[in-house]
């Protein structure tokens, strides 16, 4: 039996599937029907290529995940079929919920889909684990990466799609001061506590190139420190800095792509942007050397420090309005799953460090 990150991986994937599928969560009704009537339902005759892709790719990963979680914790007998029912038995379970709900149709067509996508990624992780490569991952996650990397390789492993979402600013994961006044603003109206609310001095202004600048280069260097925190040899660490570079640039491109046309796959790379990606792969090359420790207390004061001049400027409303009006970037918003990833990446890396940093202060 192994810790695997498959289990945390898989907890997350579902957590976004279930958002997905009752979005937007309100006027909930009774149809005098029972809630799993779709199963008698004809097919559907109305339906897009986007819907059938969704729904077959959007399961594959959940049955992957279930699957190789029963594999690295001893299950080797069932192992797809427990990763093929827990994902039927969700997908069942948010189409009988949909009944309830005006904006959701469910339908036979959609649960036949998720199970179909469900038995693919389970069977590819069966097919991994007899062809080896679950072994081969263990051996090289032993060689490179310290016993308590598992969180904080599922935060790896996420922060290329929280960059899907197109930010203000590149590698800006995390800006949600004003949202957040906003939406405490609107639950809170017309009571006494909405006058608990600070109010700031001044409005948010846009960041300036050098603000910018130091932005991108904190992004950029979060995800390097995180890490080079869990890698064992130095050497590894510069590999690993120059993957998570490219990686980085890689998502942001397609985001970039996806959002605005593939002509303009490369807008966001602005001086700035240039600079702040130097600086952070140079800075991060250096810091790599450093222990894991070291490297562990690093990311949590830049992680502080990049919240705190992010949320000093505003939200881009041209961008908003942007990505409304290119048809390809329903794959990335997807009803904003994507963009709460962007949200609650840096916080949720924040609070796994902090924990990793009280353990080991426990352990010493």
């Amino acid at each position: 039996m192994h810790k695997t990150s498959a289990w945390p991986l898989a907890g997350i994937y579902a957590v976004l599937i279930i958002y997905a599928s009752l979005y937007p969560f309100d006027q909930w009704r009774d149809q005098d029907l029972v809630p799993w009537a779709f199963l008698t339902h004809p097919w559907t005759r109305y339906w897009s290529g986007f819907d059938v892709v969704s729904n077959l790719l959007g399961y594959a990963p959940l049955g992957f995940w279930l699957t190789l979680g029963a594999l690295r914790s001893g299950v080797r007998r069932g192992g797809v079929f427990y990763g093929v029912v827990t994902a039927a038995g969700l997908s069942f379970l948010l189409e009988s919920l949909q009944s309830y709900l005006p904006m959701r149709v469910p339908s036979l067509m959609d649960f036949s889909l998720n199970v179909a996508g469900a038995i693919s990624g389970a069977c590819a992780a069966h097919v991994l684990e007899r062809l080896g490569w679950l072994d081969r991952w263990s051996r090289f996650r032993a060689r490179w990466f310290m016993p308590d990397a598992r969180l904080s390789l599922v935060a790896l492993f996420l922060w290329p799609f929280a960059l899907l979402f197109p930010s203000g600013v590149p590698f800006g994961l995390g800006q949600v001061l004003e949202r957040v006044e906003e939406t405490l603003g609107g639950w809170l109206k017309g009571t006494p506590f909405l006058e608990w609310l600070p109010l700031r001095p001044v409005e948010l202004q846009p960041l300036l190139p050098g603000a910018e600048l130091l932005c991108v280069m904190l992004g950029l260097l979060s995800p390097c420190l995180l890490g080079s925190s869990i890698i064992r040899e130095r050497s590894q660490r510069l590999v690993a800095v120059l993957v998570v570079v490219v990686v980085g640039v890689s998502a942001t491109a397609l985001s970039a792509a996806l959002s605005f046309g593939p002509r303009h796959a490369w807008v966001w790379l602005d001086l700035p942007t240039l600079l702040g990606m130097l600086l952070g792969l140079g800075l991060a090359g250096v810091l790599s050397l450093l222990s894991a420790r070291a490297c562990l207390v690093l990311l949590l004061c830049v992680l502080l420090l990049h919240l705190a001049i992010l949320n000093q400027a505003p939200a881009n409303a041209y961008l908003a309005q942007t990505l409304q009006s290119w048809e390809q970037g329903r794959f990335i918003r997807f009803h904003g799953v994507a963009q709460w990833l962007g949200w609650l990446w840096p916080y949720a890396v924040l609070m796994a460090a902090l924990t990793r940093a009280a353990r080991a202060d426990a352990r010493a």
